[in-house]
């Protein structure tokens, strides 16, 4: 996996966390950069861990399903940008909570996260070096939580739908590129 699709693949998987982040500034009073940063700090944690979790379980499996390992991943990331663009046009309204509570950030950071675990089974049918993408992942997701937290004080919640969609498109198509080079079209 080359840099542009890794930098796709980050960018897909941080726009839950993206659109959470954008909530959590909406609802704060004062957007200050400490704040931004603890809510970074907690998704792209998240999004940087739950990858690793994945490859982990991944590693184990690869052996046994090699033959269809193309399949499985264009499975997966198809079926979670559906779900995006799915949570995106259904425009569900998520209730802004300011708190960053360890409770409540948890359960944020495990909701935000939980793709990014069927990804990571994806990176080890795909031989993927770990430790810098899921680090480089982590690191994405961080760079745009902070940065959703001060536009979620500016503007609101008006683009939480188009990041989610936008998201959800980066998944499929990643997931059909990877799926077609394993076939020979690329």
């Amino acid at each position: 996996m080359g840099l542009l699709e890794l930098t796709l693949l980050a960018v897909g998987l941080s726009m839950d966390a993206f659109a959470v982040s954008i909530c959590k500034g909406l609802a704060m009073d004062r957007v200050t950069p400490g704040r931004a940063a603890v809510v970074g700090l907690w998704f792209g944690g998240f999004q940087g861990l739950m990858p690793l979790a994945g490859w982990f379980l991944g590693s184990r499996f690869a052996g046994y399903i090699a033959a269809v390992d193309h399949w499985i991943a264009f499975a997966l990331l198809v079926v979670l940008g559906i779900n995006m663009l799915r949570e995106a046009r259904q425009g569900e309204n998520e209730e802004a909570d300011a708190s960053l509570a360890v409770g409540i950030m948890l359960a944020m950071a495990l909701a935000t996260s939980i793709d990014a675990l069927a990804v990571g089974i994806t990176f080890a049918f795909l031989a993927v070096d770990i430790l810098p993408a899921v680090t480089f992942i982590a690191a994405v997701t961080f760079l745009l939580s902070a940065l959703g937290v001060k536009l979620g004080s500016l503007c609101g919640t008006r683009y939480r739908a188009k990041a989610e969609a936008l998201g959800g498109g980066i998944l499929i198509l990643l997931g059909c590129k990877i799926l077609l080079e394993h076939l020979g079209v690329f």
